[in-house]
């Protein structure tokens, strides 16, 4: 007898830094979004895509879900809420306490009008102990209508088996959405991009990142030579941020560009060229022609 083959579209939702692409990259065994300790690291929907036997689940990561401050956070926050109604499931995740913050309170009223079964994924259950890991369930447990409760740890990957399998009992028969191989359904460039700021997210100082953006200016194969040369923008808000990036002697821009390098070369398999310059445009986050200009359009959500 043929196994049904079961297809879906999940949703991982949950305040900034919950470890919400840290979970993806696990379930998925590659990375694909970027992570940081820093909010803002998830600016758009990154779709990626598990596939076993037993069916295929298409991810979508979201921006973490907190109140906007500028046009950039309306644009995060729309990408984020707008996928909870058009999905099989909604994965939330927190952290393993009992304190319920503003954060939380803001998603469970999301939560409340939405027909999608949710599941609660009690995340990092390797810095918690399995009494605080219940005591959290016990505080979840009946601020929504939970399908299933799960604790996991998305570092190390414990339960995440657990955890699929119990994605593949909610989601119906279906088909094949991508080729079997497909882990991403975002472009190579945009990956590239995203790699030089999570290194700039994880080097720099608490104030910066959230202003910055990267923007690919030219990815080109050098002819008969295997090596991919890149070129590419930090763009920030102000003419002292472009200092910080820059560095003493061009030291911390040589740093964001070497670690950068290194991943890009594991992702594309060949050889990089990359070069980096830093440019300023004030108050971009505020600007819908520089957001749009960037990557960030809300008529493409």
């Amino acid at each position: 007898m043929n196994r049904v083959f079961k297809s879906g579209f999940v949703t991982i939702i949950g305040r900034p830094n919950v470890g919400k692409s840290t979970l993806m990259n696990q379930l998925i065994g590659q990375k694909i979004a970027i992570t940081s300790s820093k909010a803002q690291t998830t600016r758009n929907r990154i779709q990626t895509v598990y596939t076993s036997e037993e069916g295929q689940i298409v991810f979508l990561d979201t921006p973490g879900i907190n109140k906007a401050k500028n046009k950039l956070g309306d644009y995060m926050l729309m990408a984020a809420e707008r996928t909870l109604n058009e999905v099989d499931l909604i994965l939330w995740l927190v952290e393993p306490t009992t304190f319920i913050g503003g954060g939380e309170q803001y998603i469970i009223e999301k939560l409340q009008n939405v027909k999608t079964p949710i599941f609660l994924v009690i995340n990092k259950t390797d810095i918690a102990s399995e009494e605080e890991v219940l005591k959290a369930i016990v505080a979840y447990k009946d601020q929504c209508n939970f399908a299933e409760i799960i604790p996991v740890s998305a570092l190390e990957g414990n339960n995440t088996d657990d955890l699929v399998h119990s994605i593949f009992n909610y989601l119906p028969e279906g088909p094949m959405y991508y080729d079997e191989d497909t882990v991403t359904d975002q472009p190579e460039r945009q990956i590239v991009a995203e790699l030089v700021r999570e290194k700039a997210l994880r080097l720099l100082s608490q104030e910066i990142p959230h202003g910055i953006a990267v923007v690919i200016e030219r990815m080109k194969n050098r002819k008969g030579r295997d090596i991919v040369d890149i070129e590419a923008v930090i763009v920030c808000e102000r003419e002292s941020h472009k200092r910080i990036i820059i560095g003493k002697k061009g030291s911390m821009i040589k740093e964001i560009g070497t670690q950068a390098r290194e991943e890009m070369e594991n992702l594309l398999d060949t050889k990089v060229n990359l070069k980096l310059w830093v440019k300023v445009r004030k108050d971009w986050r505020d600007s819908d022609i520089l957001l749009k200009n960037y990557g960030y359009n809300k008529k493409e959500l």
